[in-house]
């Protein structure tokens, strides 16, 4: 496949891209601000454009993953093997643990971490028992401005997740000793935090 490169000629591929494609919510505001470069005839901004990769749908994700970066201070721009942006290192990241570490799949963890300009987020790693689900840290998380404020979201979050699967009859994919061992965990914790504040 022939390597995309943006011009001050490439208003009609990118009008083409825009119109032929199912675009989602941040993909159209992108492919706005390429269009207006060109047809300012702004060969500067194309050529930062053309620095996140050979076709459409990299240059458009990797400016996004850059700039969801921005907002915790993530400033360098590089890129794997395969032509996708680095996914940053969060400082200061912390693993809460919530149920029984013992055995796998009856225990959920809340990571946190933060930028380099102290801006926080969280990510969920959680277990019913047989279901479950989560995802890492990422620049896509919701962003805090303190720890605190990190961790009582994700705690709330996954409290609520638990709650919601209390008494479901499905209980090989909602065991319920998980649940109630999670809910316990989150209990001893928030009990454990609110004696921290006394002191």
């Amino acid at each position: 496949m022939e390597k995309l490169v943006l011009t001050v000629r490439s208003k009609d591929q990118i009008i083409a891209y825009r119109d032929n494609h199912s675009l989602i919510r941040y993909e159209p505001l992108i492919l706005a601000e390429i269009l207006a470069a060109a047809e300012a005839g702004n060969e500067e901004l194309l050529s930062w454009f053309n620095g996140f990769g050979d076709c459409f749908r990299s240059i458009i994700m990797n400016v996004h993953a850059y700039r969801n970066g921005l907002d915790f201070g993530f400033t360098e721009i590089g890129f794997d093997k395969y032509g996708w942006f680095e996914r940053p290192k969060f400082l200061a990241v912390e693993t809460l643990l919530f149920g029984n570490e013992a055995r796998y799949g009856e225990h959920s963890t809340l990571n946190i971490g933060k930028g380099p300009n102290n801006i926080w987020t969280n990510a969920l790693s959680y277990s019913f028992g047989t279901a479950g689900g989560g995802c890492a840290l990422s620049v896509y998380g919701k962003r805090f401005t303190s720890r605190e404020a990190a961790i009582n979201e994700g705690v709330a979050r996954l409290k609520a997740m638990m709650l919601k699967k209390v008494g479901n009859t499905d209980r090989s994919n909602y065991n319920p000793q998980v649940i109630r061992g999670t809910l316990n965990a989150i209990a001893a914790y928030e009990v454990a935090s609110v004696q921290l504040t006394l002191f």
